[in-house]
């Protein structure tokens, strides 16, 4: 039976393709884009929700993209052999929820309906699921936080080191695509909180990307009474800024009782920043 994976050229297939492949799984992975197949590996063009050409009998189903779209495919598309299904959400469906931005209130929203749109549709359909809420994603180089940092870093050779005591868990993407395959084979039926295997402070975690950059760059502190000007300066910036002082962390209990996942600490290398 085969794996289907939506979101299969981000950056957490990125790791689950070639694991999947090493299991003998069959995969289809379904892309916006055309993509070359391999062994053991069939690329369709499809959209989530409703772009998504009939696929065949299939042992589990994992979705990286937008959960509600993949929620309203999986609902309309009623698989008859009822895979198993894991997708994964965001941290920021509860970091976000209470922020004093519209926007990121707004993105909270969408995440936690998504997540229970999903769980909704597997109860109706019989199917056993996951949904993984990773914390910051890091690893594969294609991530929207840590590495534009490091590579406008290594382009200017300045590294902004701004402050912030709030403890973050960054996880690895391939950490990420073990507790994918893990809850393929080990259901939860529950939604499970996935962070990595270490807490440190904002401003420790940005000296570890500076450290792990394969250039040598100057390190430019930005203190907290400077940041509190941005905050004010640029709207945008309000609620990254703010979080700063602020814990971003995950509570990984259920994980390990219910996958056996234990993550990585944070220790970057300079592949983790490049494409």
């Amino acid at each position: 039976m085969t794996v289907a994976v939506f979101g299969a050229s981000g950056q957490i297939g990125h790791f689950l393709l070639p694991r999947l492949r090493a299991r003998g799984e069959p995969v289809l992975a379904v892309s916006r884009h055309p993509h070359a197949d391999e062994d053991g590996l069939r690329w369709v063009r499809g959209s989530l929700p409703d772009g998504v050409p009939a696929l065949p009998p299939l042992r589990a189903v994992v979705s990286f993209g937008p959960l509600q779209p993949f929620a309203r495919w999986l609902a309309s598309a009623a698989p008859a052999e009822a895979p198993r299904v894991v997708a994964t959400s965001s941290m920021s469906a509860q970091s976000k929820a209470a922020s004093d931005v519209p926007a990121e209130r707004e993105i909270a929203r969408q995440l936690a309906e998504g997540e229970e749109e999903l769980a909704a549709a597997c109860a109706r359909l019989g199917c056993a699921w996951t949904v993984l809420r990773p914390t910051l994603i890091y690893g594969a180089g294609r991530d929207k936080s840590l590495t534009p940092i490091a590579r406008r870093a290594m382009r200017t050779r300045i590294f902004p080191r701004p402050a912030g005591q709030g403890l973050r868990q960054p996880v690895h993407a391939d950490d990420i695509a073990q507790a994918a395959i893990a809850a393929i084979d080990r259901p939860a039926d529950r939604v499970l909180m996935l962070g990595g295997g270490e807490r440190l402070s904002a401003g420790e975690m940005f000296a570890r990307v500076q450290r792990s950059l394969p250039v040598a760059t100057l390190p430019l502190p930005l203190p907290a009474w400077l940041l509190r000007l941005g905050r004010h300066a640029a709207p945008r910036l309000r609620g990254p800024l703010a979080r700063l002082e602020q814990d971003l962390v995950a509570d990984n209990t259920e994980l390990e009782a219910w996958l056996g996942i234990h993550p990585r600490p944070f220790r970057p290398d300079a592949g983790c920043w490049r494409p």
